[in-house]
């Protein structure tokens, strides 16, 4: 099946190429990911029933496979493009951040952190550790934990910083509820990863709360 026999401008494929990604809505750009429909409901009703169906394009592009697939209309052959399509942007975002490179900028140390956590469905906490020139030597997920939480351990956390003989560490980790604010268990836990931390001499520069699509910095809120 393909698109509805609608005039040219109004199809999805031809308005990217013509006005761009920008102006199409979410239904849209997953009828062109699509490609076809399924019998009996053409590729933009397909579209528009995935995006109610998982809540948005957060929920379809990170559904497990077994949920992915029991969707009428997908399987395992787009559930590998989703996924190919997720690792490439994912590979994309991570450019600005390569072990060895330094920290170019804020913006991009919240958009790597965006992408690695700001999907996840359970909380992760990660660490960016850097030499003394703020280049990137490793970074990591440290410990992963529920929907609500993540049990965090100083003393595991200033094992893997000497591990890597790391002079700074910027911590991460997100709230799957997408909110990004941060709690007061996250400010108390960043106090005693920067005690824990300074007895080694390694400095913690920054702890990053990151919800859908939102990251807010604990040292720019003078949290630290």
């Amino acid at each position: 099946m393909t698109t509805h026999p609608w005039p040219a401008d109004e199809r999805p494929r031809e308005r990217l190429l013509a006005h761009g990604p920008d102006s199409l809505s979410d239904a849209e750009l997953l009828a062109i990911f699509l490609r076809t429909g399924t019998a009996g409901m053409p590729v933009m009703d397909l579209a528009r029933h995935l995006i109610d169906a998982f809540g948005g394009l957060r929920g379809l592009m990170t559904a497990s496979q077994r949920q992915f697939c029991d969707v009428r209309g997908l399987g395992t052959a787009k559930y590998a493009q989703v996924q190919a399509a997720m690792e490439m942007a994912q590979r994309v975002m991570d450019e600005p951040l390569r072990q060895g490179d330094p920290l170019r900028s804020p913006a991009d140390t919240r958009r790597f952190l965006c992408s690695r956590l700001g999907t996840y469905p359970h909380e992760v906490f990660a660490g960016l550790f850097l030499d003394n020139r703020h280049r990137v030597i490793q970074y990591r997920e440290l410990f992963r934990g529920t929907i609500d939480g993540a049990a965090v351990y100083p003393r595991e956390v200033v094992r893997q910083a000497l591990e890597y003989n790391a002079a700074a560490v910027i911590f991460a980790h997100n709230h799957p509820s997408g909110v990004a604010e941060p709690s007061q268990a996250d400010i108390a836990l960043t106090g005693r990863l920067k005690e824990a931390l300074g007895l080694v001499d390694i400095r913690v520069l920054d702890h990053m709360v990151i919800g859908h699509g939102d990251v807010i910095s604990l040292a720019e809120r003078g949290l630290m």
